[in-house]
């Protein structure tokens, strides 16, 4: 069963879920996983490529959008969708629903910002990941 981690920002944090993401792919690639971060649409996507090249000097993180690298070279992916189908390793979940492809990962960061709006979505998810029997801890991180 996949192992469901939610991170939801401390209320005096000033960061939101996108730096929470790079700073949490910094650490997963520490451990050598791959990694594949799901965004809801696309100009997000792309907020987020730009933000993993930029976040911190001293890091470099192999990254790309999905259908602008080879998937087979890159270890962190953005995707807009469940594509590429073979990685299994790491998800992170940046959708406001709970994606279909779940089941498939070992593991998936489920991220949660200030924004009211995506902090209910983030309720119903970890309310149906509960249902779905799937094993949960939350995290609380200042940024």
């Amino acid at each position: 069963m996949t192992k469901i981690d939610f991170y939801s920002l401390e209320p005096e944090s000033r960061g939101d879920r996108f730096l929470l993401t790079c700073r949490l792919v910094e650490r997963i690639r520490a451990s050598a996983l791959r990694i594949l971060i799901h965004c809801p649409d696309r100009e997000e996507a792309r907020h987020l490529d730009r933000l993993l090249w930029t976040f911190r000097d001293d890091s470099f993180l192999p990254h790309g959008l999905v259908d602008q690298v080879d998937p087979h070279l890159t270890p962190i992916l953005i995707s807009t969708t469940a594509a590429p189908e073979t990685e299994r390793q790491v998800l992170i979940n940046l959708a406001p629903q709970v994606p279909s492809f779940v089941a498939r990962f070992e593991r998936v960061c489920d991220l949660v910002d200030h924004d009211p709006r995506l902090r209910d979505a983030g309720r119903e998810r970890y309310r149906l990941y509960r249902e779905q029997g799937h094993s949960l801890k939350h995290h609380q991180i200042r940024l």
